[in-house]
């Protein structure tokens, strides 16, 4: 009994430290396999589908700081994960914030959109992560709503590209227990997506060699 609950005990630090699982959240979708993808460049792991529909194939690759999901019947590759750095001592927070007002070049919308905790619909947020959007502040959302109100259709993103969408899925996030160093922003689409969003691993900052 004591040498089982040794090994017990020996286990739990690597559990404890582990980066990425061993597996996906949930299963492939139809004619889809997932693949583990990991950049030490980008500082992310992940798992994501790589699909062929015999009419169309469907893949992902990294390119610099970004993982690209690429259609093989046509169009440029579409942008799905982009990693960012903090800078020394900057909060989590202050660095989206940076990085939303370098990404948005209508500064109106830097000054009218504040950060606020993700949460999506009926979402469920993986322990030990952090998602964060940018909405209208009080004064900006009764314009939002009055131009809503007079238009039909999906309406377009009140805080531009890099903010909450109306019709799709996209935040910043943070795991600050893996790297509380470097955030990301991820677009998952309208559905579910070709990647396993419940299972990013930001990956711990690279040791520098002594």
């Amino acid at each position: 009994m004591k040498s089982f609950l040794l090994l017990v005990a020996l286990a739990m630090p690597l559990a404890a430290h582990a980066v990425t699982p061993d597996k996906p959240s949930r299963a492939a979708s139809r004619d889809c396999k997932w693949e583990r993808i990991q950049d030490e460049k980008m500082g992310l792991a992940l798992w994501a589908e790589q699909c062929d529909y015999h009419f169309r194939k469907v893949d992902h690759f990294i390119k610099g700081n970004a993982l690209m999901e690429r259609f093989s019947d046509g169009g440029d590759p579409s942008l799905v994960i982009e990693t960012f750095d903090l800078r020394k001592g900057e909060s989590i927070e202050a660095g989206i914030k940076r990085v939303f007002d370098q990404l948005t070049p209508d500064k109106t919308l830097v000054k009218r959109c504040e950060l606020k905790p993700y949460h999506g619909y009926r979402e469920v947020v993986p322990p030990g992560v952090k998602r964060y959007t940018f909405v209208p502040n009080a004064a900006y959302q009764k314009v939002v709503d009055k131009k809503n109100a007079a238009n039909d259709g999906v309406p377009d993103p009140a805080c531009g590209d890099w903010g909450d969408a109306p019709d799709g899925i996209q935040y910043f996030e943070a795991q600050p227990g893996n790297n509380a160093h470097r955030v990301m922003f991820v677009s998952v689409g309208q559905d579910v997506g070709l990647f396993d969003e419940n299972t990013l691993r930001l990956l711990p900052p690279a040791q520098k060699a002594r």
